[in-house]
């Protein structure tokens, strides 16, 4: 079928399930950095809950989460990384290859960079999931001494639940976010 002529190309099909699809999109990817400050609650509260809370100590500590959340997430991240892309392509080799064009030859150095930046990527990659299951899990003891044996295979369970469950697509899992 031709597609007429004075057709606009923004008004290009979009699937029914678009704002759903970037919606969960939106909780795979942002999901992690989004709530990485949030981990920090309990220690930063560890040490004065010993002498007794103040009102201030966890309003200053709830303010310093979320502008911290407010300046990582929306700042950092959708103002100034989604913005650095190489014609449509992100990524750390991706934008090594722009950096690379931005100084006009290749370098090693650009090079061992970008080779850095992408094993660090893979190690928070693989990592990062234990670690937020943890950390939510040992939360539980705050609230009562009986998970303090559990925590380590209750987070185990977690995870492979969590992975066997990834594994048929994260659309599915991002339908939780």
């Amino acid at each position: 079928m031709v597609a007429e002529a004075n057709s606009d190309p923004s008004e290009a099909h979009i699937p029914a399930n678009f704002w759903k699809l970037v919606l969960g999109s939106i909780g795979v990817v942002y999901g992690d950095i989004g709530t990485s400050p949030l981990y920090a609650m309990r220690e930063a509260l560890h040490k004065p809950a010993q002498d007794g809370l103040v009102q201030s100590e966890v309003v200053g500590v709830v303010s310093l989460l979320i502008w911290t959340l407010i300046l990582i997430v929306t700042f950092k991240y959708v103002v100034l990384i989604l913005r650095a892309d190489n014609h449509g392509e992100g990524g750390t080799l991706s934008l090594m290859a722009l950096a690379q064009g931005a100084i006009g030859k290749r370098t090693r150095l650009l090079f061992l960079l970008g080779v850095l930046g992408a094993a660090l990527f893979y190690g928070d990659a693989a990592i990062t999931p234990a670690i937020s299951v943890l950390s939510a899990v040992e939360g539980l003891e705050l609230v009562t001494p009986a998970f303090e044996g559990v925590v380590v295979p209750m987070t185990i369970l977690i995870l492979v639940a969590l992975f066997w469950f990834q594994s048929n697509g994260t659309d599915r899992v991002s339908i939780f976010f």
